[in-house]
């Protein structure tokens, strides 16, 4: 009776409608890929599986350029769609909004805060020092002090001399000193950088697109989930 059942259930849950009430938002670097690699054939086939059940998400820190290098066109793979953090935001493949740095801070305060990192990394003696120190996207700056130009060779061994140096927590620790007045979040993560933004403009910010009413579950997964 047991093996009579399981392909009578399978073939219901099969044919039960898609959920648009539960909502499953992804990551992307170390979840739905590995750092900025491309996502697996295998990943894509279970998102598109997965969305026929329930409505799915993704919400990266990188601008939608980079976001479509590892996913594809990620607009039209999900429900909801939100690159750097949900500053440009997409529903169903429309773009229903769209925020900027350079608004929110003014051009001389992004000067000041760009001067002061170019300044500190002058100083900065590590092993090895690439290119792109300082990446301007529309909703944040992603510092990284050995430059985002590096190989994969070299990106792991500053991950070790970082976590032994706690080069970037040392560099966090003076901006926050520096920049008080701008109340900033400062985000270390991944291998060799951190991005720095306004404060609630983490990945919470894309939220406010997400109507509460809308929804009975939002599952959020990540590589890096705190409480």
């Amino acid at each position: 009776l047991e093996n009579l059942e399981k392909p009578v259930c399978r073939a219901a849950a099969a044919s039960m409608p898609k959920n648009p009430r539960v909502l499953a938002l992804f990551d992307v670097d170390g979840t739905l890929t590995e750092p900025r690699k491309t996502v697996s054939p295998e990943t894509l086939s279970f998102l598109a599986t997965l969305r026929e059940k329930i409505a799915i998400g993704v919400v990266g820190g990188s601008d939608l350029v980079k976001q479509k290098e590892q996913l594809g066109d990620s607009p039209s793979l999900f429900d909801w769609c939100f690159a750097e953090n949900g500053l440009l935001a997409h529903k169903d493949g429309v773009v229903i909004g769209q925020t900027s740095l350079v608004q929110h801070l003014g051009e001389e305060n992004l000067k000041r805060l760009i001067n002061w990192v170019l300044a500190y990394f002058a100083q900065l003696d590590i092993p090895v020092k690439r290119g792109t120190f300082v990446e301007f996207r529309q909703g944040m700056l992603n510092v990284s002090p050995i430059g985002r130009n590096c190989s994969r060779e070299e990106r792991n061994e500053f991950e070790k001399f970082d976590l032994a140096n706690k080069v970037r927590e040392t560099m966090v620790a003076r901006m926050k000193e520096e920049f008080a007045d701008l109340k900033l979040t400062f985000s270390i993560g991944g291998q060799i950088s951190f991005d720095v933004f306004p404060e609630g403009w983490d990945k919470t910010f894309c939220l406010q697109y997400l109507p509460h009413a809308d929804f009975d579950e939002i599952h959020f997964f990540g590589d890096e989930t705190l409480p």
